[in-house]
C-alpha cells in the first residue's frame, strides 16, 4: 500500500467526553484502548453538558440524557467521532441514528460508603447524615437502617467525587455514597469504608458499565469499537435497562437493577436478574428476582427484564415511583 492510501488512516479520532475527572479517566482507558486497536492518535474533546453545569437536584432537572444530550448532539454534527458515556446515564430508547458499539468489560457494580473514622454502614450512629443525590439509593439507604433498627437522614447533594467525599471531611455529613466503578477509575478506591453489599443496596441499572457510541452509518468505527464489547456485560446491563423500560422509569427514579451470571465450576449457566423499588424514606421496597438462562440475544436479554418488572408491577411497584413526577 503507497503512503497516499495509507495516509489517512493516521487522521486523528475525535473522542467526546464530558469533561469530569471521571469522565476523563473513562475515556482514557478507552482512547489507549482504540488506540491500540487502531494504530491512530485519539484526542479527548471536552464537552460541556447541561448536567454538568446544572446545579438542581437531577431528579428535578429530568435525569435521564442530561450528561448525554450534548455529546450526542456533537457525534450528530460530526465534530467528534465517537463519545464515551456512564451507560447508567443513557435513556433506555436508543437513537436510530447512533448506534452503541461497545459495552466494554463492566467495573465493580456496588455502592460503596465513604464514612468518617472508617466506619461502615452499619457502625453509623443513630440520626446519621448520609450523603446521595440518588433516590433509589435513599430508599434502600433508609430500609437498610429500619433493618438495623435505627434511622439515619439522606441528605441531597451534587457534585463530584472529590466534592461529595469533602462534605465528610470538613464533617458537614457523616457519610456520602458513591459508586464503586468511579472511585476505582480516579484512583480513589482507598476512600472506602464499607462496600455495600447487593443484597441490601442494589446498583443503579448499568452501573459501573461504560458505553461507546457512535453514527449508526460508521460501519467502519462501529467494527473496530465492537472489539472491545464484553458479550456478557452486554446481556446484562440489556436486561436490567430493559427492567427499567418496561417500569416506564427514567435514570431519575428509585430503581435499582442487578443482572449477575452463575457459573457451575468454570461454565456460565445461567443469569439472575433482581429488581428494586421503593419509596425514598424506605418504608416500602418491592425486591424481586428471576432467574433464567444466560441470553444468547438481545431480544431474550430484554424479555428477562420485561418479566420481571411485569411482576414487580404486580405487585404494586407503580405506586412508589410517582415521587419522581416532581
Amino acid at each position: 500500500m503507497n503512503s497516499a492510501n495509507s495516509a489517512p488512516d493516521q487522521r486523528p479520532l475525535k473522542l467526546g467526553t464530558r469533561r469530569s475527572k471521571l469522565a476523563m479517566a473513562q475515556s482514557g482507558h478507552v482512547a489507549d484502548a482504540v488506540r491500540a486497536l487502531t494504530g491512530r492518535p485519539v484526542e479527548l474533546v471536552e464537552i460541556t453538558t447541561y448536567g454538568d453545569v446544572s446545579r438542581e437536584n437531577l431528579a428535578q432537572i429530568g435525569g435521564t440524557g442530561v450528561f448525554v444530550t450534548a455529546l450526542r448532539d456533537a457525534l450528530l454534527r460530526g465534530e467528534v467521532d465517537f463519545a464515551v458515556h456512564s451507560l447508567k446515564d443513557l435513556p433506555t430508547a436508543q437513537p436510530a441514528e447512533l448506534a452503541l458499539a461497545a459495552i466494554p468489560r463492566r467495573e465493580d457494580p456496588r455502592d460503596v460508603l465513604v464514612a468518617r473514622d472508617g466506619m461502615t454502614f452499619e457502625q453509623l450512629p443513630d440520626g446519621a447524615r448520609v450523603g446521595t443525590g440518588s433516590p433509589r439509593r435513599m430508599a434502600q439507604l433508609n430500609h437498610y437502617a429500619r433493618q438495623l433498627g435505627k434511622s439515619i437522614e439522606t441528605v441531597a447533594i451534587r457534585g463530584n467525587v472529590d466534592t461529595r467525599i469533602g462534605f465528610v471531611r470538613s464533617g458537614e455529613l457523616d457519610a456520602v455514597v458513591l459508586a464503586a466503578a468511579g472511585l476505582n477509575r480516579v484512583g480513589m478506591s482507598a476512600e472506602v469504608t464499607d462496600f455495600l453489599s447487593v443484597d441490601n443496596v442494589l446498583p443503579a441499572p448499568g452501573q459501573g458499565a461504560l458505553a461507546i457510541e457512535c453514527t449508526a452509518d460508521n460501519a467502519d468505527l462501529i467494527a473496530v469499537l465492537g472489539e472491545l464489547d464484553d458479550p456478557h456485560t452486554r446481556a446484562a446491563v440489556t436486561a436490567e435497562r430493559s427492567l427499567l423500560a418496561a417500569l416506564e422509569a427514567g435514570c431519575s427514579a428509585p430503581v435499582g437493577a442487578l443482572a449477575d451470571l452463575l457459573a457451575d465450576g468454570q461454565v456460565v449457566n445461567e443469569m439472575r436478574l433482581r429488581g428494586v423499588v421503593g419509596t425514598t424514606d424506605g418504608s416500602t421496597l418491592v425486591q424481586l428476582s428471576t432467574t433464567g438462562s444466560v441470553p444468547q440475544s438481545y431480544d431474550e436479554a430484554l424479555a428477562l427484564g420485561r418479566e420481571l418488572a411485569d411482576e414487580m408491577l404486580a405487585k404494586g411497584a407503580a405506586g412508589l415511583m410517582g415521587e419522581r413526577a416532581l
